[in-house]
């Protein structure tokens, strides 16, 4: 395997439960991530410091910004803004309200400004997940059947989505038309060599880099879903990573503690941690959430 970047450090020894979401805010030169079953938003500054949470009133499992400058972030019914002055989640689009035992997961917004983001079952065993677009006014179904559903992200042509069916171990690809709709699913990449593939993004030259719970790495995947390298962690629940900084090849990976024992625990002191590692391959910028007028 090639040298694709330097080794992992820490940003920030904040002990998420299930740190997700990271979100590289470029305009603010803030980290945002969240942790999912602490109920917690996080926000700090490039280097770690001005660090600031915030309590959810729910599981809160990703952020985006939007174009009027406001922040965006999923619990369990819905959308909601977040307010940062005053710390408040307000009540935005209700999705699956009525559906007992879901919850949302992971969360990408495309060139086009539109959200993709999928729910699950909070419990990891039915296969209730669904995967939703929304375009700043109306939330659509794009694709069901998942039991957690994860890293949705897109090919810098635009043109292809990559989505994630983590129990499943396997990673879909997706035809993706200029109207949002999406065809030809088929099979991208299917980890086999340890662990479960969670949160995504892709670099400027096209090649997905996957997260992998309980597998201890971050990998990268050629556009035709071979490895070609991999970044090795001090932990092993890595969950979602950001291509970030003003060359994009600083990374931002969250991490988790979440399904550890004590004895794994020990073992791992950084485990929910904030890493940041220099690629040697830039990443593709974080779009904001095209809001409707």
């Amino acid at each position: 395997m090639s040298e694709i970047a330097t080794q992992p450090t820490v940003v920030w020894e904040v002990g998420a439960t299930l740190g997700e979401g990271v979100l590289w805010d470029a305009p603010n030169g803030q980290v945002w991530f969240v942790d999912i079953k602490g109920r917690r938003l996080h926000r700090c500054a490039a280097d770690g410091s001005d660090r600031k949470s915030w309590d959810a009133p729910g599981q809160v499992s990703f952020v985006v910004r939007a174009t009027d400058g406001g922040l965006v972030v999923s619990l369990e019914d819905g959308l909601y803004r977040f307010v940062e002055a005053t710390g408040e989640f307000v009540p935005f689009v209700k999705v699956e309200e009525h559906v007992a035992g879901n919850r949302f997961n992971d969360g990408h917004v495309d060139a086009q400004g539109c959200l993709w983001f999928g729910s699950m079952d909070d419990a990891e065993e039915a296969p209730s997940g669904v995967l939703y677009r929304f375009d700043g006014e109306h939330v659509v179904r794009m694709d069901d059947g998942y039991i957690i559903t994860n890293g949705p992200a897109v090919s810098p042509d635009g043109r292809t989505l990559y989505h994630t069916d983590t129990l499943d171990k396997r990673v879909y690809a997706f035809d993706l038309a200029q109207d949002g709709s999406l065809s030809n699913k088929r099979l991208y990449a299917e980890i086999t060599d340890g662990g479960w593939p969670d949160g995504m993004a892709v670099d400027a030259e096209g090649f997905v880099w996957i997260a992998v719970f309980r597998g201890w790495r971050i990998e990268r995947r050629d556009p035709a879903g071979r490895k070609v390298g991999e970044v090795r962690f001090p932990c092993s629940n890595i969950t979602k990573l950001a291509f970030a900084g003003d060359d994009l090849r600083t990374v931002y990976a969250t991490s988790a503690r979440k399904g550890l024992s004590a004895e794994e625990l020990s073992q791992q002191p950084l485990a929910g941690a904030l890493f940041t590692f220099r690629a040697e391959t830039a990443g593709l910028p974080h779009h904001v959430l095209r809001l409707q007028e």
